[in-house]
């Protein structure tokens, strides 16, 4: 089973500010809960530790992640590969009048049982976490 989440979030801010923070890989992984601790590699690279709450994981799992993709200021894509999941994240800066919308896909592919259910409960507070972090950054308020 597969979890596939897409959301869009809208600021009143330029595209530039939510492109330095969405395509730098430190700031991905501190907006997510899961995510304990993270090694950056590179401005492509980092690895998450990711502590998960589900039977036959008893200690973090890293997840090796590479941006696959990079088109600035639009696009940047990413995959994570551990021995529990496969996550993809996809994200895509749009300008909009004064402000900009930022549209974000995430997939997980779950290796051990529950990783899956795990995620089809929590993604979507994971955005909010990560839409959360981002206001923050651009000094905005929810």
């Amino acid at each position: 089973m597969t979890v596939r989440v897409t959301r869009t979030f809208e600021f009143d801010a330029p595209a530039e500010g939510v492109w330095e923070f969405i395509s730098d890989p430190a700031k991905r992984a501190a907006a997510i809960s899961v995510v304990d601790h993270y090694d950056v590699t590179d401005e492509r690279t980092a690895t998450w530790h990711v502590s998960l709450p589900i039977p036959f994981i008893d200690s973090t799992v890293a997840v090796e992640t590479e941006d696959v993709v990079r088109d600035p200021p639009n696009h940047v894509k990413f995959v994570g590969r551990s021995r529990v999941m496969r996550v993809t994240g996809e994200h895509r800066v749009e300008a909009v009048g004064d402000g900009c919308r930022l549209v974000n896909e995430f997939v997980v592919d779950g290796r051990v049982p529950g990783v899956e259910r795990f995620f089809k409960r929590n993604l979507d507070k994971e955005l909010d976490n990560l839409e959360a972090a981002l206001r923050e950054s651009l000094g905005l308020t929810a």
